[in-house]
């Protein structure tokens, strides 16, 4: 007779996974960077209480997709209405900051419905929208990758971070800014610092 707990993990066809394996601790964040260009070219942009400026966009809840997600972060902090089939994935960034893993979908919407609003004044003073060649230094780290992302010709404050981007071709590119042209190769590092 043997015992399953003296096999090695995996070892026979149809082994139990550890339970270890099969549920990890969490060691990760998996959020979505919205950015909202309007009609003249301009870029959304939150002040948060701390003076640096942030992107509207928040984590993932379980069972979301990034679009999903996206399109909730954005009616939730700015009252802005977009549907999800209209939020296009341009990249995936991905960090380190202080020992946990962050992933971020940079999301882009050219169309959204109402005015911006500060419905969480706990978090941001005011939104403003801004010329991409006018951004702000004082960027949150993950905006500042996320905008990077999207358009690595910006000037923009140096993050550690990876960028995946996402290839956008046929009418989708003709359709969104900087999108699906000149695009950096994938798994590039936004910077080295």
């Amino acid at each position: 007779m043997t015992d399953s707990a003296s096999q090695p993990p995996n070892s026979a066809p149809g082994a139990a996974e550890r339970p270890a394996r099969a549920f990890p601790t969490p060691n990760g964040v998996t959020g979505v960077g919205m950015i909202v260009v309007d009609l003249a070219g301009r870029v959304l942009l939150g002040l948060a209480h701390n003076g640096s400026w942030e992107l509207p966009g928040g984590k993932v809840d379980p069972g979301e997709s990034f679009e999903q997600a996206g399109a909730r972060e954005l009616a939730e902090e700015t009252a802005l209405r977009v549907q999800e089939r209209d939020v296009t994935i341009v990249a995936v960034v991905m960090d380190g900051k202080q020992g946990i893993t962050r992933v971020s979908a940079a999301g882009l919407v050219t169309e959204v419905d109402g005015e911006p609003e500060v419905t969480e004044p706990d978090k941001i003073v005011r939104w403003q929208w801004h010329r991409p060649e006018d951004i702000p230094d004082q960027l949150y780290e993950p905006s500042a990758a996320v905008l990077r992302a999207w358009r690595s010709d910006l000037t923009l404050p140096e993050v550690p971070a990876y960028s995946y981007p996402i290839s956008v071709i046929g009418a989708e590119a003709g359709r969104l800014p900087f999108v699906g042209r000149d695009m950096p190769k994938p798994r590039k590092r936004v910077d080295t610092a």
